[in-house]
This record gives C-alpha cells, structure tokens and sequence, in this order.
C-alpha cells in the first residue's frame, strides 16, 4: 500500500505544481487514498522530496537529482513484484500487471524518464508504452522481462 501511494505522489508531484503538505493531502484523498498529514508528512520525508523555485516564482515539490537513482531501485522492486508480463510489438510495449498495479508500476516508470519513451499509458492491470522505434521497444522490453517472477 505504501509503495502504491508513493507512486501516486510520484505521479501527481509531477503532473501537478504542488506546493504545500495540504495540497498533496487533497489531491491523495481525491484520488481515493484516505490518509492522514503525518502520513503525508512521513511520505514527504521518505521520498526525500524537495521544493524547488519554478520559472514563475512558486514553489513546488520535486524530486532531487541524487534521489532519482534511488528511484530506479524502487522501480525494478514494484516492476518486479507487480508484472506478470512483458510483450512488444513494432514500436510498443504491453505490460500485464497484478489487478490495481499497473497505475503504480507506470507512475514510477514515469519519474525514471527514459530515453525513447514516447509516452505511456496505463489502465488497471496493463501499461502501454510508444517506443521511439522498434529497435528501442525491442531493447527494453528485453530488460524489463528480466525482472518478472
């Protein structure tokens, strides 16, 4: 559960400029996680968040540099304990995941930044990813079955 909600604020941290422990405890509870401050407090701590200043001024949380190897780490163990299997086909990639896991394994794919990742999508239990080219779809597909179970 608590891997599943890091990623959430992974993913929402990235996709909204969230500036204040009250704003990512909104946006979590609109997201269906019923959690606490302390807990977001704890969250805020464990995933070495920081603020940075944006270009407009504001500040926002954001992952630092040294903390995004971290990341990958944290990755493989939720890829690997949640996936059951990895296809591709020309330049995308299916992802087949334990039921409500696929959102979780995608948002932290996500905050890794690849290199060739067009973009991704995911559903409950499948993520999608557009590779630049087949060559590329083919590559990480190759590394990614390495790490199921």
């Amino acid at each position: 559960m608590k891997e599943r909600r890091h990623a959430k604020i992974l993913e929402l941290i990235g996709k909204y400029s969230i500036d204040t422990q009250e704003e990512l405890l909104r946006r979590l509870r609109d997201e269906g996680y019923e959690v606490t401050q302390a807990t977001v407090s704890r969250d805020i701590k464990e995933l070495r968040l920081i603020k940075t200043l944006t270009a407009g001024g504001k500040y926002r949380y954001t992952v630092g540099q040294e903390e995004a190897k971290d990341y990958t780490t944290k990755f493989y163990s939720l890829f690997s304990d949640a996936a059951l299997s990895v296809r591709f086909a020309q330049n995308m990639i299916a992802i087949k995941c334990l039921t409500g896991m696929a959102n979780a394994v995608c948002a932290a794919m996500d905050t890794l930044h690849w290199e060739n990742i067009v973009g991704t999508l995911s559903g409950d239990d499948t993520i999608f990813i557009l590779m630049s080219d087949e060559n590329a779809a083919e590559g990480l597909s190759a590394d990614l079955k390495k790490f199921i179970r």
